[in-house]
């Protein structure tokens, strides 16, 4: 056998033996305890950022909202920006979302800006302006820049590939040589970007929720895990099978976890998430991420939650006309409607 093709498989069907021989003899509580600290601890350690105080770089009067311009630090050493955005006459306290980008140029490009923060008409590109959306709905944003992206591209990759569209590849390599990922990296910084929106005084923090596009939804699912200060979450054309997406379809090399796999499939890793409330939005012919593995996924996630205990309908699904791309119709009315209706 000179091709790997059935070993591949073999591997991973033995993978998924183990999986289910581990979880036959625990209860749902104990088997979502171990499968939570092993994500984490496949995530890798940084350093966390010390003293570090927030700077306000800018205000602007937008249509509707004010959009501030705050530089955060969540690693020793590293500084991001994000975009606070406020809705106009809103009395505070008021439910947040995190608005997490993905690939492409930053969180201008979820924020109504192109990618020298000009304005851009509305509704351009995959992203929808989601998070312009979403503060228009009356709710408060912040939308922190994913390191790998735009501003934060790699001088290193740039000088080298001037049109590279991100610098994951190299990020991903190097931190995986020292033990760590880039997913860590990312989700350390994005409970960074949560801690300081939880003292805006426009906020009411026991209803925060948080909404990512690809690979910004794979950042917002371990966040939301790892922090139960995030009440609901809506993930948009990133809910699959490892097997059906990423194992299975050419992917950007930030997918990739070392050892997840034999710890759960990226449904039951995402059923971390129950019993919150879970918004999964996706393309019908969403080419990376394939509907078939949508489906299979919701199933899966449909007895995660009821093993929860979740309520019915805690879990909501939305397949719409479209590739792969940010729709909206029904999700962003959810997530407003679901965090106004949770406790104060």
């Amino acid at each position: 056998m000179w091709k790997a093709d059935e070993r591949l498989k073999h591997w991973t069907k033995e993978a998924a033996d183990r999986r289910r021989e581990r979880a036959a003899g625990e209860t749902w509580a104990a088997h979502r305890s171990r499968v939570l600290n092993e994500l984490k601890q496949s995530l890798g350690e940084f350093e966390p950022a010390q003293g570090f105080e927030p700077i306000l770089l800018e205000r602007v009067q937008c249509d509707g909202y004010v959009r501030e311009r705050i530089e955060l630090s969540g690693v020793a050493g590293l500084t991001f920006g994000a975009y606070v955005l406020i809705p106009d006459g809103a009395a505070a306290p008021i439910p947040g979302v995190v608005a997490v980008h993905g690939h492409g140029y930053g969180s201008r490009q979820i924020c109504g800006m192109q990618a020298d923060g000009t304005p851009e008409p509305e509704d351009q590109g995959i992203y929808r302006h989601f998070a312009v959306q979403l503060v228009r709905r009356g709710l408060l944003v912040i939308a922190p820049d994913v390191i790998g992206f735009g501003e934060r591209m790699l001088d290193s990759v740039v000088a080298q590939e001037p049109d590279a569209p991100s610098s994951c590849y190299k990020l991903g390599t190097h931190l995986l040589m020292l033990g760590k990922t880039l997913t860590g990296l990312r989700v350390q910084e994005m409970i960074a970007a949560l801690d300081y929106f939880a003292t805006r005084p426009e906020l009411d923090t026991r209803r925060i929720g948080i909404a990512g596009f690809s690979g910004g939804s794979l950042i917002s699912y371990v966040t939301a895990a790892l922090d139960e200060r995030i009440a609901a979450s809506l993930l948009i054309g990133f809910p699959n099978t490892f097997e059906d997406s990423i194992l299975n379809v050419h992917h950007c090399f930030c997918n990739y976890t070392p050892g997840l796999l034999n710890t759960a499939e990226l449904p039951e890793l995402i059923g971390l998430l129950a019993p919150r409330p879970l918004f999964l939005e996706s393309g019908d012919a969403d080419p990376i991420f394939p509907k078939e593995g949508f489906y299979k996924a919701v199933q899966e996630l449909q007895e995660i939650y009821a093993q929860s205990g979740a309520p019915q309908g805690t879990l909501s699904v939305d397949v719409f006309p479209g590739i792969h791309e940010v729709s909206g119709r029904r999700s962003f009315d959810w997530l407003k409607e679901t965090l106004q209706g949770l406790p104060q």
